[in-house]
């Protein structure tokens, strides 16, 4: 996987070297060799991933990471710290500046490599989403992308994947005062915990006395409801050869031992922020694909819908070879009700008729509101006979119950006109639509409250 590599540095020797080893690896680099260039390129989209210098003069590396962090374009860019500073509180401060990881001057080719491949994989998720995520925002179906901010103040619910105590004690001491934390010994356990339980971070020690760590993120990376989680391991200091190749399986982050509180504590605020966003995007995506199917007054299948979805019921029944029958249905002078009562008592009215169709028809039928007043039902397996007797009932319900509409207990009747066609040998969706449409015109033509089958 390639990236395009932002590398800012004051020392052109440091700008060289790593625009040299990017090179070789295939990514795009570009270069800056000041903070104000550096946030211009980024702002107007031109890189995937920063390598930035701390120690330059003018504004430093912290500075620039916080003023990328606030920028809505910019906010969610992985940033990855360079610095010769290598104390545990250096890195906190990148860490809160919001930096998403460190690299310490000498960089470790392989280390540089492996990290900007992992953060490249999750700048593309991120990007991916955003994008399906605007796209749904411009159509006006959900809020926009800009106004969602990562958020990681809430406890989060950590798994702890550690079978030595020492470690688990400072872990877990660290911690439970800001997060619940999980604790569990046996990886297989741990694996069908985070599958079924709502975790947001799985903490997995390379230390494992009878298991392989990393085979555990393979898995866990393996497993759908798990794909997506971060996970952070926790290494020893000679595990570096580990912890790249965890780094390539997909793992998020990595902390070395021993462990620093303050450290532990930004990393895994870090991977919590990130989490929720993309979970944000993830639920925002899932509320387009809905809103672009469903009907959002009645919650039923919409037109969209049944478009697509009826072809599809029509080679099921062909290849079987069983029956399949459309009953299209239409409020009668529901205009009437709407120009008497108000559209507030229309929309109770339609969600009412809407409720009692999902009475009658079964799990396997397919329910859609087509628009306005107009419903139809796609049953499969069910023969002239019996639509024609499901359809009667339809009718009967609607005709014999009123529905409710206002605040003070008022009500309206209506009824309903049907149209039955049932599916036969060649005919395609758009021509068993048609027959069905047409007995709906019988319907109403002949006195409406009433269900008519296409004789064709």
């Amino acid at each position: 996987m390639t990236a395009r590599i932002l590398v800012v540095d004051d020392v052109q020797p440091n700008l060289k070297l790593l625009e040299t080893r990017l090179s070789i690896e295939y990514f795009e680099v570009l270069t800056a060799t000041n903070g104000l260039d550096a946030i211009a390129i980024c702002e107007t989209g031109g890189c995937d991933i920063v390598l930035l210098d701390v120690m330059m003069p003018g504004m430093d590396g912290f500075e620039v990471c916080r003023r990328l962090r606030t920028g809505s374009e910019t906010a969610h860019l992985p940033i990855v710290l360079v610095t010769a500073l290598d104390q545990p509180a250096d890195r906190v401060r990148g860490l809160e500046a919001g930096a998403d990881d460190f690299l310490t001057k000498p960089v470790d080719e392989v280390a540089l490599i492996a990290r900007v491949r992992s953060l490249a994989r999750l700048k593309f998720t991120i990007d991916e989403l955003r994008s399906r995520a605007r796209h749904s925002a411009a159509a006006g179906m959900v809020e926009a992308v800009e106004t969602l901010e990562p958020d990681a103040s809430d406890r989060g619910r950590l798994l702890l994947v550690d079978d030595q105590r020492s470690s688990i004690e400072r872990i877990v001491k660290a911690l439970s005062p800001h997060h619940d934390v999980i604790l569990n010994r046996t990886p297989s356990e741990a694996l069908a915990m985070a599958c079924e339980e709502n975790v947001d971070l799985m903490i997995i020690s390379l230390g494992l006395g009878a298991f392989d760590g990393l085979r555990l993120c393979s898995q866990a990376r393996s497993h759908e409801p798990t794909r997506n989680l971060p996970i952070l391991l926790i290494a020893d200091r000679d595990d570096r050869q580990k912890v790249v190749r965890g780094l390539e399986l997909g793992v998020n982050d990595y902390l070395s031992r021993p462990i620093e509180r303050n450290e532990l504590l930004a990393r895994v605020r870090t991977n919590i922020r990130q989490k929720r966003y993309a979970d944000r995007l993830r639920q925002i995506v899932q509320q387009s694909m809905e809103m672009a199917l469903y009907d959002p007054l009645t919650g039923l299948n919409n037109r969209r819908s049944f478009e697509h979805r009826l072809p599809a019921m029509i080679e099921t029944a062909r290849r079987r070879g069983a029956p399949l029958a459309m009953m299209i249905l239409d409020i009668d002078y529901f205009k009437h009700v709407n120009d008497s009562h108000g559209h507030d008592a229309g929309d109770q009215v339609l969600k009412g008729f809407a409720a009692r169709l999902q009475e009658i028809v079964r799990g396997g039928d397919l329910l859609c509101r087509l628009g306005g007043e107009e419903f139809v039902v796609v049953m499969p397996g069910v023969d002239a006979a019996h639509s024609a007797q499901i359809a009667e009932r339809a009718r009967r319900t609607v005709e014999h119950k009123e529905f409710l509409i206002g605040g003070a207990g008022g009500s309206v009747s209506i009824t309903v006109s049907i149209g039955l066609a049932e599916w036969r040998g060649e005919c395609d969706s758009v021509e068993l639509y048609r027959r069905a449409d047409r007995a709906l015109y019988v319907s109403k033509s002949a006195g409406r409250n009433r269900v008519t089958e296409d004789a064709a």
